[in-house]
């Protein structure tokens, strides 16, 4: 796990390598263990690196192989990468270090762009070859490592972090208008290769893209799950097939040099992999909860589930209760960890849940993903009988924060489009073939999606803000191609992940499995008040605030007046999702 930034020329001119320090610089947090820079023709490759495979210096990056004639930079892990050594060794490749960088090398000189279909991991790579001058960006199957990248006529710059981006100068930062339709509809998700920056975009999820010496591009995407029924499995069947495929997805998340804990938030998701990391021998397993206090009524921990599954296998379990004297501060902290504005108020406690866990280990398996594989939402029953040339509606009626109309109330004309954007892009996935029923294509969406540029991009973020890697073994390939594949019934049973919930019984305490359904509350927020509601206060009557304009003014006041009583279709606070946007813009000074 890593930090990596880049820049190709296109005009013929040499790298700016003062932008490429910039912007290498600027992820030090991600890699808090080295750092390297390559410069070669046109191409300038940086590196910061967080040590977790082969902690020798033969694994520093970028790295070179000269034999190859190959340079490369790489975040993330390829959890068979042993296995592909062992394959590459056998076709007479010799390896000096003992990295899953140098797999990746050896790999792709060996398969080409085909060989990110052999990884099972998590990943973005920029890799150089030397004779040809081409440059190949990849990103994995779920978008789990992040990829930003940024383009004029003179050159090509791509790093692991909006912000780093913006370090390295000349980005155009005014806002893009689509990117905004979504922040303020689909629930603050805004889909590649789009982002909040009118000049920057991400690489999409499972995607190569090869660039040449001239500028021009081919993208390869090389995963789509399809959510259709390919297997015909009893129910029994496919409860077993689940509860193999999580094992060996744990398993493989176990891959490090260093030791790896487990983020045990009390509920199914964590305390699965707790048991099954316990059933398969792990023992002194450290695990790790965070609370906060009681807000609007709202109990902010589950320390009495984390507590009992760390008390049934025995792990090393660390409370970390979070009064308000150390939240306060800790949001400036994550709104600049943040690549992209996220509303989700569990932010800030990935965020210090992250600080304190770095202290004890560098690697942990967390639960994240499992709702939106297995249909634990609540969004997703009402669903169930809706004809499938309506679900694209539907979706938006259960899912969308607002729609379309509702924004000429809120943003001042400059801001606001014609069309509905957000609808149009639901449209347009449903459309695709596959997805044979309404949930399918929901679960499609999310899975590919909204899983990644919300959950997915908020715990990346959080915990390489501290030099932490986050394994989500909910997001194994296999698995997800498994529950793709899973009769939407079984997935929606028992409130939601019912499958998941079968293959859990007997390895997880019931107490756990038939407990209503938690998240990890941060009470503060969803509750505004005091000196929260103050920081939203001045975050929305700044100075940069006024000049940008982008709030009407009537909005403003209105849910200023009443925090508690203006709330999404999903419950979120609509104060906090303009505040948290202006904080981020004002936070990196855009």
């Amino acid at each position: 796990m890593c930090g990596l930034s880049g820049e190709l020329r296109l005009d013929g001119a040499r790298p700016d390598v003062a932008a490429v320090t910039a912007m290498t610089a600027a992820l030090e947090a991600r890699g808090p263990d080295g750092a390297g820079l390559w410069v070669q023709g046109p191409v300038a490759l940086g590196h910061r690196r967080l040590k977790i495979i082969d902690l020798s210096e033969r694994a520093a990056q970028p790295m070179v192989d000269g034999e190859l004639g190959l340079a490369g930079v790489f975040n993330g892990c390829l959890y068979n990468y042993r296995e592909l050594m062992r394959e590459l060794r056998a076709e007479g490749y010799r390896f000096f270090s003992a990295s899953d960088t140098e797999v990746l090398l050896k790999a792709y000189h060996r398969w080409g762009r085909h060989c990110v279909d052999r990884f099972k991991g998590m990943f973005a790579f920029a890799i150089v070859e030397r004779d040809t001058g081409t440059l190949v960006l990849g990103r994995d199957r779920l978008g789990i490592k992040p990829l930003y990248l940024t383009r004029d006529a003179a050159r090509l710059r791509f790093a692991s972090s909006l912000p780093a981006l913006v370090a390295g100068g000349g980005v155009d930062t005014d806002l893009d208008l689509v990117a905004l339709h979504h922040y303020m509809t689909f629930h603050s998700v805004v889909p590649p290769p789009r982002t909040i920056l009118r000049g920057v975009e991400k690489l999409p999820p499972a995607t190569v893209r090869t660039v040449r010496p001239d500028g021009t591009t081919e993208d390869h995407r090389y995963w789509v799950p399809d959510f259709t029924r390919h297997r015909d499995l009893t129910p029994e069947e496919w409860r077993h097939a689940v509860l193999e495929g999580l094992r060996t997805a744990v398993d493989r998340r176990m891959v490090a040099d260093v030791p790896v804990g487990v983020l045990l938030s009390g509920g199914l998701d964590s305390s699965f992999i707790v048991a099954l990391l316990a059933e398969a021998g792990q023992r002194d397993l450290t695990t790790f909860s965070i609370g906060f206090a009681a807000a609007g009524g709202e109990s902010g921990d589950e320390f009495g589930y984390s507590d009992l599954v760390a008390r049934r296998f025995g792990t090393d379990h660390h409370k970390i209760p979070v009064d308000d004297s150390r939240l306060l501060p800790a949001l400036a902290g994550a709104v600049e960890a943040m690549s992209e504005p996220m509303v989700s108020h569990d932010a800030v406690a990935f965020y210090l849940l992250s600080q304190e866990v770095s202290r004890h280990v560098k690697v942990v398996q967390s639960g994240q993903g499992a709702d939106e594989v297995f249909a634990g939402y609540d969004w997703y029953p009402p669903l169930a009988d809706v004809p499938r040339d309506r679900a694209a509606e539907a979706y938006a009626g259960v899912f969308f924060d607002r729609r379309h109309d509702a924004l000429a109330g809120i943003l001042n004309e400059p801001y606001l489009l014609d069309a509905d954007a957000s609808l149009d892009f639901v449209r347009g996935h449903f459309a695709a073939p596959g997805a044979e029923t309404a949930v399918d294509a929901a679960l499609r969406l999310d899975t590919t999606v909204m899983l990644v540029d919300d959950p997915v991009k908020r715990v990346d973020n959080m915990t390489m803000a501290w030099g932490l890697e986050a394994r989500t073994p909910f997001l194994d390939h296999d698995l997800v191609e498994l529950a793709a594949a899973c009769p939407p019934e079984l997935k929606l049973a028992s409130g939601g992940k019912g499958v998941l919930k079968d293959a859990a019984r007997g390895l997880v305490p019931d107490e756990v499995i038939d407990r209503t359904k938690g998240y990890f509350p941060v009470p503060a927020i969803r509750h505004l008040s005091g000196p929260y509601l103050d920081m939203v206060r001045e975050a929305l009557s700044a100075p940069a605030a006024k000049a940008r304009g982008l709030f009407r003014s009537d909005y403003v006041e209105r849910l200023l007046a009443a925090p508690g009583d203006h709330r999404t279709t999903l419950g979120a606070s609509q104060l906090w999702q303009i505040a948290l946007l202006e904080l981020w813009l004002q936070t990196h000074d855009l």
